[in-house]
């Protein structure tokens, strides 16, 4: 195992584009963490950097206290996990998982060793004998991450693995990731767009977006206290949601006659647009003494089961509220919402950025 530190990576093309931009960030021994965003962020190339499948135009990365920046991927002590699998079709499972210590020339009762221990982590025994063409997608997944756990590498760089898998089928193969990271305690890096599978499988996030790590932390963290806008709306199932306003003395006009008062903490920073956030669970049915009202004329109704999210036209754009289940208000209803104490956030619409004390 080893620790990962990253010192103002970047990375640029020949043509001038720069598409990292000066990453910082370190990543503990035995730490799992998932790097998250958008597709074109810029998350898969700042992993692949990592492994050495990507030059640096400049910064540092060291793996376990050394230098990387020219070392060749093999030499890295890195396994890295695809999104494809990348199994040999001709191969077994047991042919798949050892040719990684084949080509190293590792003695046999070594290698078999590695590969029984790996497969009983992931209940592939019964399977060592089959082609992958016999196997299911999470079964292959399996395996690729078997040959991983083979090397007994410094670090795990996964490439969003679970992309190719139905839905029911990647939360088990969360489940069956979060189990392997306990027992093997291994440093371990996920790349993923899925803010879901971040939230539930980091130990801290790195958020990235048009190259740029926006924020860093627990999952907790992130969702409670997200630094820009981009963060606040990228992290959060479903999406929270943005007012764009005007400063309106020590209030935000919202339109429709809502005024946001503002906190006493952020007036000197406030500027004359400020966007004010609010996520659907913290949506409550009601009126409220202590802050402001949402009237909401409900346009559609979305229907999940436990909950349901209730789209409504509010003041000058659209607010999504997460209600019980049992609640299905017809569009064209009026309904009253206010927001839970503190739960508020404040953004400057400009730069993006949260308007902190």
């Amino acid at each position: 195992m080893a620790e990962i530190v990253l010192k103002d990576v970047k990375k640029s093309y020949t043509t001038g584009v720069l598409v990292i931009h000066g990453v910082n960030a370190t990543i503990a021994d035995g730490e799992f963490i998932v790097i998250v965003g958008p597709s074109g962020c810029g998350k898969s190339t700042l992993l692949r950097m990592i492994a050495g499948l990507e030059t640096i135009t400049s910064g540092e990365i060291s793996i376990g206290e050394r230098v990387v920046n020219d070392v060749e991927p093999k030499d890295r002590n890195i396994a890295m996990v695809f999104q494809n699998y990348a199994l040999y079709p001709h191969m077994s499972v047991y042919e798949n998982m050892s040719y990684g210590l084949r080509i190293r020339r590792m003695p046999g009762d070594e290698i078999r060793r590695r590969v029984e221990r790996a497969a009983k982590i992931l209940e592939l025994g019964h399977l060592l004998e089959r082609k992958p063409r016999a196997l299911s997608g999470g079964q292959r997944q399996r395996v690729a991450m078997g040959r991983a756990i083979v090397r007994e590498p410094a670090a795990f760089l996964f490439d969003e693995p679970l992309s190719n898998l139905d839905a029911k089928l990647r939360v088990q193969m969360r489940l069956e990731i979060q189990k392997l990271h306990r027992e093997l305690r291994t440093t371990s890096i996920f790349v993923t767009h899925d803010q879901v599978e971040a939230m539930t499988l980091a130990d801290r996030m790195i958020v990235m977006n048009a190259g740029v790590a926006e924020q860093v932390g627990r999952p907790i963290d992130v969702y409670d206290d997200p630094n820009t806008l981009f963060v606040a709306g990228f992290i959060g199932s479903p999406a929270m949601n943005f007012l764009p306003g005007k400063r309106a003395g020590d209030a935000i006009d919202v339109g429709g006659g809502i005024l946001v008062p503002l906190p006493a903490e952020l007036r000197a920073q406030a500027g004359d647009a400020v966007t004010v956030g609010v996520r659907p669970e913290h949506l409550v049915a009601g009126g409220s003494d202590t802050g402001p009202v949402f009237r909401f004329k409900v346009d559609t109704v979305e229907a999940l089961g436990a909950d349901s999210l209730v789209h409504g036209l509010v003041g000058g754009g659209t607010l999504v509220a997460r209600v019980d289940g049992h609640l299905t208000p017809e569009a064209g209803a009026e309904l009253v919402f206010h927001a839970r104490p503190g739960k508020l956030y404040f953004f400057d619409t400009a730069t993006g950025k949260r308007l902190r004390p």
